[in-house]
Formats: C-alpha cells, structure tokens, sequence
C-alpha cells in the first residue's frame, strides 16, 4: 500500500487542523506524566501545550497502521466510556460496523473473551427471541426477569454484538481513564491506538497520540481521521 506522507502532504494543515480543534491543550503541569515531558511545547498559565508537530507524527503511524488493517478487514474495538467520548465512540465504530465499548470496561474483555463470548451470545439469543416471538412461552414473572437481566447485558454488551472473536486492535480515548483495557490488550497482544493527553503514561501504547482527550471537537477530530484511515485500508483493495 503506497504510504502517505503527511510530511509532504500538508503536514501545516493537519497541525492547523488539530490546533483549530483544540488538540494542543494539554492539563496543568502538575499533572504532567513524566513520560510525556519530551511531547510538551510549552506551558502557558500552568497549563502544558503539546507539540502538535509530534503529534502529527505519531497520528501519521497510527493511520498508516489503520489502513494496513482496514485493507485486511481487521477488526478494531472502539473504546471510550467517560462522558466527552460515549457519543463519538458508538457513531464511528457503527459508522465502521466495529464493535465498541462507551459504557463500562468489563474485566476479562480480552483476557477472558471466552467467558464474554457467552454472554454476548445469551443476549443476541433473548434479542433473536424476542423479534421472533419465541418469549411467549415463559411465564410473565419469568419474562420480567429475563428483561430485567437482558438490560443490564445489553447496557454492557451491546456494542460487542457481532465481535465473535479477539479484536485484531484497540482504539482508546484516554489511555489513563481506560488503562485496564490497554494492560488487557498488551497481555492478549492486542496492539493499541491511543488518544491520550498530558497526564497519560506513553509507555506500552503501541501507537500513542499525544492530544487533548477531553474537548470534544478534537476527540471527534481524532476519532474521525482515524475511522477514514481504516475506510481507505478498504477502499484500497476494492479498487485493486
């Protein structure tokens, strides 16, 4: 696949992209983690600034990596659950046909996708049976019960549906609020994008991006780039 080189291709316009979204706003220095000090331009009312040239670096390999992916039809695991993200996280990962997580993180997603497989399972068969009448024979304590079990699944599990086996990748919004899904994904050698700001720790992402995670235009900034890289990963083998 021919490589695209941002440097070349108006890396100026991505950086201006990413500053008219807010990327560069990174957190107080004092929460600075000090894995990212080489990442900050600069701190202004103790405030850190990241290097948006950096950033626009470490965003050309993750869509490099995107669109190897994409071209092979991998399959990548949306995940963002604090408030800023739960929106943009189950549009582009619907608009993707890839599963997400933008509720809770459960333990054992990847490290015991066995167990999750089951329940993935129970809740697409209740779906099946409701659509298709098959409820009616239980009782209506019974029905009331199974509901009241599916509404909890489904508020965990729902993005999962479809996901039937290990994700080939992981794409996080906010490494340290979602650090149980990156340690998952390193153990399971599942490799991980991520959005992360200043606070985060770099090392074990495989392809970090260095950006504001909380702001909502650059969140969606990120997040769509990355979508329409995997989409000419696709697109790439359809015109072939």
């Amino acid at each position: 696949m021919q490589k695209t080189d941002m440097k070349k291709d108006g890396a100026d316009t991505i950086v201006e992209k990413m500053f008219k979204v807010g990327a560069h706003y990174g957190y107080s220095k004092s929460r600075r983690h000090p894995s990212l000090s080489s990442y900050i331009y600069a701190t202004k009312n103790k405030g850190d600034i990241i290097d948006l040239e950096k950033t626009a670096t470490m965003l050309e390999n993750a869509l490099e990596f995107l669109k190897n992916l994409g071209a092979k039809n991998g399959v990548v695991l949306f995940v963002g659950t604090k408030p800023e993200a739960k929106i943009v996280v189950k549009d582009m990962a619907e608009s993707l046909s890839m599963p997400y997580v933008n509720e809770r993180w459960i333990g054992g997603t990847l490290s015991n996708f066995t167990e999750i497989k089951k329940r993935i399972a129970e809740l697409e068969n209740y779906r099946k049976e409701s659509l298709e009448g098959g409820l009616d024979k239980y009782t209506k304590k019974e029905r009331v019960v199974m509901a009241k079990k599916m509404e909890k699944l489904s508020r965990y599990y729902s993005g999962l549906i479809g996901l039937k086996k290990t994700p080939d990748a992981l794409f996080i919004i906010d490494a340290r609020a979602e650090h149980i899904a990156a340690t998952e994904a390193k153990k399971s050698d599942v490799p991980v994008i991520a959005l992360m700001n200043s606070d985060s720790n770099i090392k074990g992402i495989n392809y970090p991006i260095v950006g504001n995670d909380s702001g909502i235009p650059s969140i969606k900034f990120f997040a769509t780039t990355i979508s329409n890289a995997y989409k000419m990963g696709q697109n790439s083998v359809l015109v072939k």
